[in-house]
């Protein structure tokens, strides 16, 4: 279970970085942009930490209350719920 966690955590936070990469790059163009929803939603499901440095290294939604804030809380609890599941699944 816990290898399966880290590899969800593994993908979505690629997948969440290269977002924000994408996101920041379409904003410099002035294009289509892709939804403040769909960054959240990566970060919800195990991204957040890719989130996370797609904001420091892109330099993108950092002025943002909700990702500022957010996404740092996000990154808690998902390593919070890793190590609950490494003591729950190493004790056994």
């Amino acid at each position: 279970m816990l290898k399966y966690y880290l590899f969800l955590i593994l993908i979505m936070s690629a997948v969440s970085f290269a977002l924000f990469g994408i996101d920041k790059r379409k904003a410099k163009k002035g294009s289509c942009r892709i939804p403040e929803k769909t960054l959240f939603g990566f970060a919800i499901f195990g991204g957040a930490t890719g989130a996370f440095f797609g904001m420091q290294i892109f330099r993108h939604k950092t002025k943002h209350n909700s990702f500022r804030f957010g996404i740092p809380a996000l990154m808690i609890i998902q390593a919070g719920l890793l190590l609950l599941i490494a003591v729950k699944f190493t004790n056994t």
